[in-house]
């Protein structure tokens, strides 16, 4: 009894001392205009406090929501309500030869092509010289290739290799609340805008999916908020915007949207974003042209060539081929796996399985609204041919 009786008045007077040194702390200090009220006061329950509340102290993880609120980031942070296409779309029944850029001929047999004897067209140099095959032969030491045109190629070239992973852009359940992108390549994310902000440690990976929140400038550049704690250089990422309403001229709440500075491609349907990709457009001299157009004409398969000597292509069986402007088209482009970067001839280059499921998405007559927000794409009529691959 003697015992408890010694323990509960060491602790009563501990208790008692308490705001007295609490108090004395805080006037040597000058701080006693801080001081919290001896009884009342107490931490407010986790939450986001724009004002001081009445009864209780936003401290601890409160301090931390309210800043991620003040960013823009909710909490719990939530993922962005999308998944990726059938991986069957990816699928292609086609082989593909890439010719050597020296050009070769074409023969119409193999004994035309064993005795070096070409009697077909001849594709003339070029970087872009792909053919699609339905045979490989050896033939003493030789390698030939019947094309699904059924000409002859001598294998003088190489053939193309699948991509993998192939990339694949995204469906939407419902339109997201905030902007996401598409890292474009390995980095490094910083703990602050600028080029001189401490790095966070945390890398991240091209094609690999973000959410943004804010956005900011630092060292003449733009910063891009990804997650707490976390800028890229906005140039590392290929932006998405999800629209509120449709472009103007466009009715129905249905269109295909191209934007030409993010190199993004947006599908709407019922003025609710359904799907979003990486896309390639075109380069200099070769750009896609800004405006609203409709598909006109839709083809599985095409061949596309341009038969001017020093700007030579020839690609066969180019996929899901949707023409919108004179010879601009949307298109699976089987070449190349550089999305997010401009590289086309006017063209917008899709991957393999996102031009599939565009294809058996869009109609003849649906809107193709393409435009650059930083105004760089000139819009003069004069520049513009009718387009290519």
């Amino acid at each position: 009894m003697r015992r408890i009786l010694t323990t509960f008045f060491a602790v009563y007077f501990l208790l008692e001392s308490l705001p007295l040194n609490r108090t004395i702390v805080a006037a040597q200090s000058g701080r006693l205009s801080e001081l919290e009220p001896d009884s009342g006061s107490v931490v407010c329950p986790p939450g986001v406090y724009e004002a001081a509340p009445d009864g209780c102290l936003p401290l601890g993880p409160s301090e931390y929501l309210t800043q991620l609120a003040s960013e823009g980031i909710p909490y719990p942070i939530q993922p962005l309500p999308a998944y990726k296409p059938d991986p069957a779309y990816n699928d292609l029944p086609y082989q593909y030869f890439w010719i050597n850029k020296n050009g070769t001929p074409f023969y119409a047999s193999l004994d035309a092509a064993v005795a070096n004897q070409p009697s077909g067209p001849h594709l003339y140099p070029s970087n872009h010289l792909l053919v699609s095959y339905q045979e490989l032969v050896d033939y003493n030491q030789d390698t030939f290739y019947r094309l699904r045109s059924n000409w002859w190629i001598r294998a003088d070239g190489g053939r193309l290799a699948r991509f993998d992973p192939p990339f694949q852009g995204l469906l939407f359940s419902s339109t997201p609340r905030n902007a996401f992108g598409w890292v474009l390549g390995e980095i490094q994310s910083r703990t602050a805008p600028g080029v001189n902000s401490p790095e966070s440690g945390i890398t991240h990976y091209r094609f690999e999916v973000v959410q943004i929140y804010a956005t900011q400038s630092a060292d003449n550049l733009t910063w891009t908020l990804i997650g707490p704690g976390e800028w890229l250089d906005s140039r590392q990422i290929s932006r998405v915007d999800p629209a509120t309403a449709p472009p103007k001229g466009v009715a129905g709440g249905r269109w295909i949207e191209v934007n030409l500075f993010e190199q993004t491609v947006t599908v709407y349907d019922n003025n609710r974003l359904i799907f979003a990709t990486m896309v390639s457009t075109g380069i200099d001299r070769f750009w896609t042209r800004p405006g609203l157009f409709q598909i006109h004409n839709k083809l599985e398969t095409e061949t596309m060539s341009n038969s001017i000597p020093d700007d030579f292509y020839y690609l066969e069986d180019v996929p899901w081929t949707m023409y919108f402007d004179e010879d601009r088209a949307l298109h699976g482009a089987y070449w190349h796996n550089g999305f997010g970067y401009a590289r086309s001839h006017g063209c917008v280059n899709i991957s393999v399985g996102d031009s599939h499921w565009l294809f058996d998405w869009a109609n003849v007559g649906d809107t193709v609204y393409v435009y650059d927000p930083s105004g760089r794409t000139p819009v003069d009529p004069s520049l513009y041919g009718n387009g290519g691959y």
